[in-house]
């Protein structure tokens, strides 16, 4: 088997990773407050990286440091956002694709804060987005805007700026030590919310517990091993429309694990989103190919 295609199959696990833990993370929930949930998830997540980049976070500097701390706290703010959609949503799959807005919500953040005009493929896909989040929203009776929606937005453009802020964080940290520390700091906010806010319960289910296991092991620390494993040996193009996949599966999986119902206009939005995701990464190949079949 070539890397390419080992890479290939290394990422499309990784989407499978990821949309699971989708269903980890709703079933821990269940028996653990949200907020303290992404706090010890992802703090633990960030240990179980520490031994990987300890070397590295020896040498890095002070302004160094900070810049990756403050990328942290916009991911903790996105991740917050996340855990809250989903603990008030009954359909884990229609987040899933709001959610996946967000690499489209990405230049549009990017041309204030940088000065970047948007590509003109983002223009093109626009449309096709906004439809497909109309559908979603159309309920038995027509237009209907739920909460968890609203949240999930939300989370997907604070997910946009992080991405934005990091792209840049990323040149001058290694990207396994900005990642360690980001998910350090995301899982401290995670804890100060839940101090805050929250109330723990009296005993936790040792099945809770499993699920949450689950999250830390496969869904975030083997993800983030596998997705890098997966990039390195594919091109960016390539990584980013297997990626694409993970709303897809979560899809799949909600459907298996809790029969979330797909009327046939969500079904319909998901796959104008799914379009617009994939006309977008993919939009300018796909016209200079039929340039050259015209000629």
């Amino acid at each position: 088997m070539t890397l390419d295609r080992r890479a290939d199959l290394i990422l499309i696990g990784t989407t499978i990773l990821a949309a699971a833990g989708w269903i980890f993370s709703k079933e821990a929930i269940q028996g653990l407050p949200p907020f303290g949930f992404i706090g010890a998830r992802f703090v633990l997540a960030s240990l179980c990286l520490l031994p990987f980049c300890y070397s590295g976070l020896k040498l890095v500097n002070r302004r160094e440091l900070i810049r990756a701390m403050g990328v942290g706290c916009l991911l903790g703010c996105s991740l917050l956002l996340w855990i809250y959609s989903i603990s008030v949503s009954d359909t884990l799959g229609e987040g899933a694709f709001i959610m996946s807005l967000s690499m489209l919500f990405v230049p549009l953040i990017a041309w204030p804060l940088f000065r970047q005009r948007p590509p003109q493929m983002f223009w093109w896909s626009l449309p096709a987005a906004v439809g497909g989040l109309m559908l979603l929203s159309l309920g038995g009776g027509g237009w209907q805007q739920s909460a968890s929606q609203l949240w999930f937005l939300c989370a997907a453009l604070a997910l946009a700026l992080h991405f934005n802020v990091n792209s840049r964080v990323v040149r001058h940290v290694p990207p396994l030590l900005l990642t360690c520390i980001q998910l350090f700091v995301a899982g401290v906010m995670g804890w100060i919310a839940s101090l805050s806010v929250e109330t723990w319960p009296e005993s936790i289910r040792l099945s809770t517990w499993g699920w949450f296991a689950m999250s830390v092991l496969l869904a975030t620390s083997l993800r983030y091993v596998m997705q890098t494993t997966g990039q390195t040996h594919s091109t960016a193009a390539n990584a980013a429309i297997i990626m694409v996949l993970e709303p897809v599966w979560t899809v799949v999986l909600s459907i298996i694990w809790y029969g979330e119902a797909m009327p046939m206009h969500k079904l319909l939005g998901c796959c104008l989103i799914l379009a617009a995701l994939l006309f977008y990464r993919r939009g300018p190949t796909l016209l200079s190919w039929l340039k050259a079949k015209t000629r």
